[in-house]
């Protein structure tokens, strides 16, 4: 129950009134969060995490809470491994866009060090090109071209969208020296990692 606290911190830390999905499917319970929001009606540049883990029991459970309030009941739980479901409910425009279950093609593997690199330039990028007193719309545009962008292959590499690059890395999903995966679903790209999932609306 801790891994799904730090996550949540994490996740809090992107945006501090942020929600995450609780989506509990028999013996598994996925929690969403979102990272950079989408734009349009198709909701392009859409990009959430996904974090998976192991229930003790079968349940049943859709709901999109504040992050606040998992991090606090976290907090609160001490030995105990049941986490009482937080009662309020708020709305969030990433849940609304949800990526498909099935049908995912893997296009292939990409470094950790890769993804590690592409979130670490996109970052200073966009420290650099915000200074104080620039408007929201300007710092938005900054972030949209940023993580927007296809990072090219390269040799023995696959390209990939930026925004996952970031997810992962603010996340906490990538390890030295580990693999990731990309694979493709319509619109959507996710990256996969043993930590978790990062995925991205084109």
């Amino acid at each position: 129950m801790q891994d799904l606290g730090r996550y949540a911190a994490r996740a809090r830390a992107l945006d501090a009134d942020g929600a995450v999905r609780l989506q509990a499917i028999g013996p598994v319970l996925a929690a969403w969060v979102g990272v950079l929001p989408g734009s349009g009606l198709m909701g392009t540049g859409t990009t959430i995490g996904l974090r998976t883990s192991a229930l003790a029991e079968p349940a049943e459970l859709d709901v999109v809470v504040p992050l606040a309030a998992v991090s606090d009941r976290v907090a609160r739980l001490g030995e105990r491994a049941v986490l009482p479901v937080p009662p309020m409910t708020m709305s969030a425009a990433w849940a609304a866009v949800s990526p498909p279950r099935s049908g995912w093609v893997t296009v292939g593997p990409v470094a950790s060090e890769t993804l590690q690199h592409t979130a670490s330039e996109g970052i200073a990028e966009v420290a650099s090109g915000t200074p104080d007193g620039a408007g929201a719309h300007a710092v938005t545009a900054l972030r949209e071209r940023v993580w927007g962008r296809v990072v090219p292959a390269s040799e023995g590499e696959l390209g990939f969208p930026a925004a996952l690059a970031f997810a992962a890395y603010a996340l906490g999903f990538l390890t030295p020296g580990a693999e990731s995966t990309i694979a493709t679903n319509g619109r959507w790209t996710r990256l996969s990692t043993a930590a978790g999932h990062a995925l991205t609306r084109g």
